[in-house]
């Protein structure tokens, strides 16, 4: 039986493929909704297969038509495929060998979380054999702006979809009496978190606690996770507490990688 030939390369053969991420990922970093002949404009594609394509996203429900503004929108198609990659935790699968890794050079507990709304959710606990009892657990939400996990995130968002997310005054939960209250002393505080490269968060969820925070970023380099660690204050040496920084700095460079991102600056 003869052999079979190696199957060619797809990207170059298929333009069309190539063109509807492109026109998702377009409409996608656009805040309204964009008119075919700007999509077509943008990204350099004839009009005629612009409407095609979107036609095809739209008949796919992943784009919707506005008529009012004779323009394009992401459609729900598209969170419905975010929310299949997350159920999927294919986040959780890369992170977990490196949040062991930190664990058992560390000794010391690791979390992985994200951010949700104005909450810092946590979706992965890994612990020493001898943990420290702390308020964390899997499926936690914590007010983020209160969290080294959430402003190691929030540190490298734009500083308008910061914005939006403090839009309200149900985002400024106080736990403790610490942490910044308004816009200001929150951009104040994620400077500094984003001049570090990492965050530092003593007391505003409970007292006598001390979490650090390494951002894990994306290809634009933002921010879609962090990986973090919880420690009663003072048990640690001045030693300790700059080796599990860089540990949790190498993690989150690691899981940037694995990620197809880029990395935080090194502390």
């Amino acid at each position: 039986m003869p052999e079979r030939p190696a199957p060619a390369p797809l990207g170059p053969r298929m333009p069309a493929l190539r063109h509807g991420v492109a026109v998702l990922r377009l409409l996608g970093a656009h805040p309204g909704p964009l008119p075919a002949a700007a999509v077509a404009r943008t990204l350099g594609i004839p009009r005629s297969s612009t409407y095609q394509i979107l036609q095809v996203l739209v008949d796919e429900g992943l784009v919707v038509h506005i008529p009012e503004a004779q323009g394009y929108k992401l459609a729900i198609g598209v969170f419905e495929l975010g929310s299949a990659y997350l159920r999927h935790e294919p986040l959780e699968h890369l992170a977990r060998p490196l949040l062991l890794r930190v664990v058992a050079r560390s000794r010391q507990t690791v979390h992985l979380g994200v951010l949700s709304g104005h909450d810092s959710l946590y979706l992965l606990k890994e612990e020493p054999s001898r943990p420290t009892h702390l308020v964390t657990q899997v499926g936690l939400r914590l007010p983020a702006h209160l969290t080294a996990t959430g402003r190691a995130i929030l540190s490298h968002l734009p500083r308008a979809q910061v914005d939006a997310i403090y839009s309200t005054d149900r985002s400024w939960a106080d736990w403790n009496g610490h942490g910044p209250r308004t816009l200001r002393e929150l951009h104040t505080v994620l400077a500094a978190d984003h001049a570090r490269g990492y965050a530092v968060e003593e007391d505003a969820i409970t007292d006598g606690v001390t979490c650090l925070a390494a951002p894990v970023l994306d290809h634009t380099g933002v921010a879609v996770a962090s990986v973090s660690s919880s420690f009663r204050t003072g048990t640690l040496t001045e030693a300790a507490v700059s080796a599990l920084t860089g540990e949790l700095c190498a993690a989150a460079h690691q899981l940037s990688r694995r990620l197809g991102g880029a990395e935080a600056r090194t502390p």
